[in-house]
């Protein structure tokens, strides 16, 4: 009985399973595992001048988990990159869920310039460029200390880009990190790095999308009586008579005219001045609690009049059909890889183990393996600096002593010859 339920559990396992295959979407799948990827991207040859653009390096990089397995790398420093593909039709999430995934890695230790995607209804992919209207802009983009993952959302009705107002921060060392949008069909949103939830909440809250829903109440003022002071002077509080009298400072009363001074030529003399102990500073009334406060006066709010619910929010891509990256790097040296857009999380993550997690921790080994080779090199380049230096050192010392060495022996012998002349003068 036990083995028929087992096999009977792992039946509808396999039934669910083969029930939500069936029902998730791939709008959009690409690993750049073949030399044919250039037949389904094209660049933008007609946006900018072509000594302004990059060359994409098709390569998995100088670390990685499986050579075969390569992505598209920008490769020359301060060009701008576009790059676009088309997909097999254009879609809109209505109803649905959107996932927006894809891999960056940053071997060149980005400085300043962007690593994010765009999706957006088809365009003219000789021209797309960062003019090109776009549904959804979402990834990395780091400038000097702003790291920040974009997740930026073109709204119709305001013909407006809108940026998430809570900032995301975004990875920015050498390895491989997957970016992972989900937006939801009731709402709300998620944005993952690595698998792992970096923010949630509601498009309606996070974005700019309406109006407020209360404003002020444009009738309403503070009243002219209203009183919001907390303290007041104590009106029985009185300065002291002659409190101004004492002055902040005194005339030191140690010190003494010098002897050498001269009224006529230096004036008359004046003892330096000191703090004065007794001088307690300016007088300030004492203050007590308000009797008459009020409190903070707030503003009351109404419904806002110009806000109006949208049912269609979470809808962000409305004949979405092309996908694209549009770029500007400083120091080039991104590899972008496996990109899918589709309607269902759990297929985003089922690629996600198939493809990131199968290759990150060899990348990690190989990473940590170069990292070690190259921390070693630069140790025994700097020990053979230091050995050459002091080799030079001792050599400059050594021709030091043996000029000391010559002169003194010249000295001693230009000294010997005279001390002879004169024996032989006085032997005479």
């Amino acid at each position: 009985a036990k083995r028929k339920f087992t096999m009977v559990l792992r039946a509808a396992v396999i039934a669910l399973a083969l029930l939500f295959g069936a029902e998730a979407k791939v709008y959009f799948k690409e690993q750049f595992n073949d030399e044919a990827w250039h037949e389904r991207w094209v660049e933008s040859s007609d946006w900018k001048p072509e000594s302004d653009m990059g060359e994409w390096e098709w390569t998995a990089g100088d670390w990685y988990g499986d050579a075969e397995d390569k992505g598209i790398k920008t490769s020359q420093d301060a060009k701008f990159y576009g790059l676009s593909a088309l997909m097999d039709e254009p879609f809109t999430n209505e109803g649905k869920d959107l996932v927006i995934q894809y891999t960056v890695k940053h071997e060149q230790k980005l400085d300043c310039g962007g690593a994010y995607i765009k999706v957006m209804p088809k365009a003219d992919q000789a021209t797309f460029g960062g003019d090109t209207p776009y549904s959804v802009m979402f990834g990395p983009d780091i400038c000097g200390a702003t790291r920040r993952t974009h997740v930026i959302f073109n709204y119709e009705p305001k013909d407006e880009n809108l940026l998430v107002k809570r900032e995301i921060k975004c990875e920015a060392d050498q390895a491989s990190h997957l970016y992972t949008l989900h937006v939801k069909a009731d709402g709300t949103y998620e944005v993952f790095i690595d698998d792992e939830s970096k923010q949630t909440g509601s498009l309606e809250d996070d974005w700019d999308f309406l109006a407020a829903k209360t404003i002020k109440d444009p009738s309403m003022s503070k009243p002219e009586d209203w009183v919001d002071e907390k303290k007041i002077p104590d009106p029985s509080d009185v300065k002291p008579e002659g409190y101004d009298d004492t002055p902040a400072q005194i005339p030191d009363p140690e010190a003494e005219k010098p002897d050498d001074w001269d009224d006529e030529d230096d004036g008359e003399w004046e003892p330096p001045l000191l703090d004065n102990p007794d001088f307690t500073g300016p007088w300030k009334q004492k203050m007590i609690d308000n009797p008459d406060y009020k409190g903070e006066w707030e503003h009351p709010v109404i419904d806002n009049p110009d806000y109006k619910e949208d049912p269609n929010l979470a809808v962000r891509c409305k004949d979405c059909g092309m996908v694209g990256f549009e770029l500007w790097q400083v120091k080039s040296g991104t590899i972008f890889d496996d990109i899918i857009i589709t309607d269902s999380l759990e297929e985003a993550r089922q690629f996600a183990q198939e493809t990131f997690f199968a290759k990150k921790d060899g990348e990690a080994s190989m990473f940590e393996e170069i990292e070690t080779e190259r921390k070693e090199q630069e140790e025994a380049e700097r020990e053979l600096k230091k050995a050459e230096r002091e080799a030079a050192e001792a050599e400059a010392e050594g021709g030091r002593l043996r000029m000391m060495g010559s002169r003194f022996r010249a000295t001693d012998t230009s000294r010997y010859s005279r001390s002879t002349r004169w024996s032989n003068i006085w032997s005479r």
